[in-house]
């Protein structure tokens, strides 16, 4: 994968560095995003209160995810921060090193299928974040929506394919919502107006499925990437089913269910 290589962090900056040396004052670490340049964190930002060996606090060779405090790039200085930095800020930034790092697995292993110029893999990397804002949510998105994502991107068919193949071993997370229709329609028909007003609402829905539970009630569950899409596709279900039964003289009545994620990539 092709990136600008930035010599020194901005003030600020949540990064990830591995502890080169100890001292009495802190420890040298080397910037594992900045080229392994070297910054210091002071005893006195590696936890609260007062520490009095470094050493229990910190291993040589260990990888830390520190707050860039200040940065001197005439005289090559950067002061960092581990107590200031919250375990959110921490999760966040492991996910997203681990992400680069599935990116760059992908890229290699696009390169090794097919014969692409360094030219060719950067104008393929401009084109996927600029649709997708990453790489690997290029990947996903194959995944979880099939190569059709693609199109009109002026990718050429064997790359697509190759795209194609990995994109499949990509386990995308899902989530899944269920909730539970009181469905009643008194009229002589009313068990039909009830059976299509389900199946109209959720035709060509892939992911949506309705079981019978016993009269009145029924269940839909659907799933989706994400509790965000999910709602959104649920939304316009409930909405027609309500709005069909009702039309028709039935009663609605609709109730959520616990959600879950059903995988994790």
């Amino acid at each position: 994968m092709t990136t600008t290589v930035q010599n020194f962090p901005e003030v600020g900056e949540i990064v990830v560095a591995t502890v080169t040396r100890i001292v009495d004052q802190g420890a040298y670490v080397a910037l594992d995003e900045y080229n392994n340049v070297q910054g210091f964190l002071h005893v006195s930002e590696i936890a609260t209160g007062w520490i009095r060996n470094v050493a229990k606090f910190l291993k040589t060779g260990e990888k830390k995810v520190l707050l860039v405090k200040r940065v001197d790039p005439r005289r090559s200085e950067i002061d960092l921060s581990l107590k200031q930095v919250s375990s959110d800020q921490k999760k966040k930034k492991l996910i997203e090193i681990k992400r680069g790092e599935k990116e760059e697995a992908l890229i290699e292993n696009l390169k090794s299928h097919i014969n692409l110029s360094d030219a060719d893999i950067e104008k393929l990397e401009n084109t996927l974040v600029e649709k997708f804002g990453s790489i690997y949510d290029a990947f996903s998105e194959v995944s979880a929506k099939g190569i059709s994502i693609l199109d009109n991107l002026n990718i050429p068919p064997k790359t697509l394919t190759i795209i194609a193949e990995l994109g499949s071993k990509i386990q995308v997370p899902h989530v899944e919502i269920r909730g539970i229709f009181e469905l009643t329609c008194n009229k002589s028909n009313g068990i039909e107006i009830i059976k299509h007003a389900l199946i109209d609402s959720t035709a060509n829905k892939k992911e949506v499925s309705v079981t019978y539970i016993g009269a009145p009630k029924y269940r839909i569950t659907l799933t989706a990437p994400n509790f965000k899409e999910a709602e959104k596709e649920l939304k316009p279900i409930i909405s027609s089913v309500q709005d069909i039964v009702e039309k028709k003289g039935g009663t609605f009545k609709f109730t959520r269910e616990e959600s879950k994620k059903t995988r994790e990539g």
